[in-house]
C-alpha cells in the first residue's frame, strides 16, 4: 500500500492510475468504499466456505473410513462418563459423522447467504449511475444482486452465521478431540497415537501427552469467542455504515483460520489413531453393562418394566456383593429374584446379545451400523 493510501481502495486506485493513466481515476465511479469492502467481504466468506467444506468433508470421510476398519470391535457406551451399554466403535464414530454432516449444511446455508452481490449499492442510498446491478453481480458469480442499498452495505449477518457455524463445528470437534484424550489415557487405555501426532513430557520419560487433540479442544473457546466478539459489535449498530464494521476482519479471519487448521488436524488426529479392541471389548462387559438387557428380557415376557427395572437392580445389588457379573449367574439364581427368567435369557446375556437386540433405525445393532456405514458413504 502507498504511503499516501488512506485504505486498500484508494491504495488499488492509486495502482491503477500508475498502470492505465487518468482512466484509472474512473474506477471509484458509482462505488463507495461500503459497498467495495461488503462484496469483497462476500467473495472471501464464498472462498472460506469452499474451503471449510472440503476439511469437514475429509473428515468425515476419515472417521468413516475408521468405522469401516472397526465395524466389529465392541466398546462401552457411556452416559453421565459412567459405563452404560455395549456398542459398537463403529456406531460411535459414526455419531460424529452425522453432527458433521449437519456442520457442513450449516457451513452451506452460510455460503449460499453471502452469495448475494451488494456492489452498485453506493454509501447507502445506491448509485447515481444506471448501472445493471444484475449484470454486476452475474460477471462476479453471485447468484443475485442485494434487493435494498442500506441492508447491502449494513449487513454482516453473513459473516456472523458463518463463524456460528464454525463455532457448532468446533463444538463437535473439541468433544471428539475431548474423547480421544480420555481414550488414549492409561485408565482407559482404548487407543494409541503414533508418535507424530502426541508430545513426550520435558520431565517425565514415560509420559506420551495427546497435546494436537488437546489444543483442538482449546482453540474452540477462541473461536466461540470470535462469534461472541462480532455479536457485540453489531448490537445496537444504526444502520447504515459505520467503521465499526471494521473490527469484522479480524474475528472472521481468525475463526475460518482456526477451524480449518483444526478440522485438518483432527482428521490426522482420526486417521492415526489406533484402538485397542481386547480392552475395549473387556470395559465393554465391566461394569454391569448386561443389566438393561436382563430388563428388557423380564419386560418382553410380560412385566411392567418399571418393576423388571427394580427386580435386575436387586440382581445387581446382589451380583456386586458376590464379585459377579449377572452374566454368571446360574438359571436357579436368577430365578430366585423372578420365575419369569427362563434358559434363553443367556442368549441375550452377551456383549453380542445385547448389541442385536437394539435392532432399530438408529440402533448399534451390526446389521444396522452396517447400515449406517452404507448410507453416510453414499
Amino acid at each position: 500500500m502507498g504511503a499516501s493510501a488512506e485504505d486498500i481502495h484508494m491504495a488499488i486506485e492509486q495502482q491503477l492510475i500508475q498502470k492505465i493513466g487518468p482512466l484509472g481515476g474512473k474506477l471509484h465511479t458509482g462505488r463507495s468504499r461500503n459497498d467495495q469492502v461488503a462484496l469483497d467481504l462476500r467473495l472471501y466468506v464464498k472462498k472460506a466456505g469452499a474451503q471449510l467444506l472440503a476439511a469437514a468433508t475429509a473428515l468425515e470421510s476419515a472417521l468413516i473410513t475408521r468405522a469401516a476398519d472397526y465395524i466389529d470391535t465392541v466398546m462401552p457406551g457411556y452416559t453421565h462418563t459412567q459405563r452404560a451399554q455395549p456398542v459398537l466403535l463403529a456406531h460411535h464414530l459414526l455419531a460424529y459423522v452425522e453432527m458433521l454432516h449437519r456442520d457442513r449444511g450449516r457451513l452451506q446455508d452460510a455460503v449460499d447467504r453471502a452469495d448475494v452481490s451488494p456492489l452498485g449499492s453506493g454509501a447507502l442510498a445506491g448509485s447515481g449511475f444506471p448501472i445493471d446491478r444484475v449484470a454486476l453481480s452475474q460477471d462476479l458469480g453471485f447468484a443475485a444482486a442485494a434487493a435494498n442499498s442500506i441492508d447491502a452495505v449494513a449487513d454482516r449477518d453473513f459473516v456472523v452465521e458463518l463463524i456460528a457455524a464454525c463455532s457448532i463445528a468446533m463444538i463437535h470437534l473439541s468433544r471428539l478431540c475431548g474423547e480421544i484424550v480420555l481414550w488414549t489415557s492409561v485408565e482407559f487405555s482404548f487407543a494409541a497415537l503414533p508418535d507424530s501426532l502426541a508430545s513426550g513430557s520435558s520431565m517425565m520419560p514415560n509420559k506420551k501427552n495427546p497435546c494436537a487433540a488437546e489444543l483442538v479442544r482449546a482453540k474452540t473457546g477462541r473461536v466461540a469467542g470470535d462469534l461472541m466478539n462480532l455479536l457485540m459489535v453489531l448490537k445496537g449498530l444504526p444502520l447504515a455504515y459505520n467503521r465499526d464494521l471494521q473490527e469484522d476482519k479480524e474475528a472472521l479471519f481468525d475463526a475460518v483460520d482456526t477451524t480449518l487448521a483444526c478440522l485438518r488436524v483432527t482428521t490426522r488426529l482420526v486417521q492415526g489413531i489406533q484402538f485397542n479392541q481386547e480392552t475395549m471389548r473387556a470395559a465393554a462387559l465391566a461394569g454391569y453393562t448386561l443389566a438393561t438387557e436382563a430388563a428388557d428380557y423380564l419386560a418382553r415376557k410380560g412385566m411392567p418394566f418399571r418393576d423388571a427395572h427394580r427386580v435386575v437392580g436387586q440382581i445387581v445389588v446382589s451380583a456386586i456383593a458376590e464379585h459377579r457379573g449377572i452374566e454368571n449367574l446360574s438359571l436357579v439364581e436368577l430365578q430366585r429374584f423372578s420365575p419369569l427368567f427362563d434358559a434363553d435369557v443367556f442368549d441375550h446375556l452377551t456383549l453380542e446379545g445385547a448389541l442385536q437386540s437394539r435392532d432399530v433405525l438408529g440402533g448399534t445393532a451390526p446389521a444396522r451400523v452396517q447400515e449406517a456405514l452404507a448410507r453416510v458413504k453414499t
